[in-house]
């Protein structure tokens, strides 16, 4: 059952990433999926909670980071612009997206920029990921991979 709601809001993911991003984005589909599933368990519902908004827990400093994403329609300067993308799906992958383009780099020494390091600079952020994550978001973040392995083959 649980590999069954994984898939779901993967899924839900991936629609939102490809509306409003397309395919030309750092973080594949499954990835996003995989650190939203870590982060909130993909809570399409999630509010805002303390200095935390929506099913990415996107921080203030997050968002302006990532150049201040707005819905369509909205002002950048409008108290509730943040919160507003930070809650909306489309909003919120656009929002890591831009994140992770601006400060995506190989924080495991590696020697490759891939999911780990997403995972690693969505969690600790742009300067801090060669840190250690703490024990339940690298858990969920490396079941969730481990599920999608085992149920499509892939990697992402």
């Amino acid at each position: 059952m649980a590999s069954g709601r994984l898939l779901l809001a993967i899924a839900a993911v991936i629609c939102c990433t490809f509306y409003v991003v397309g395919q030309n984005q750092p973080v594949s589909e499954i990835c996003l999926g995989c650190i939203c599933e870590a982060v909130s368990n993909c809570n399409s519902s999630a509010r805002c909670s303390g200095d935390v908004c929506g099913l990415f827990k996107i921080t203030w400093a997050y968002w302006a980071d990532a150049g201040k994403p707005i819905l369509n329609g909205d002002d950048v300067t409008r108290d509730g612009a943040y919160s507003e993308c930070a809650i909306d799906p489309f909003c919120a992958a656009s929002t890591v997206q831009a994140y992770m383009q601006k400060f995506g780099k190989d924080c495991n020494g590696d020697g490759v920029v891939n999911c780990f390091d997403f995972a690693k600079i969505h969690r600790l952020g742009g300067y801090g990921c060669e840190g250690n994550l703490d024990y339940n978001y690298q858990n969920r973040f490396m079941e969730c991979l481990r599920q999608v392995q085992q149920l499509t083959g892939s990697t992402p």
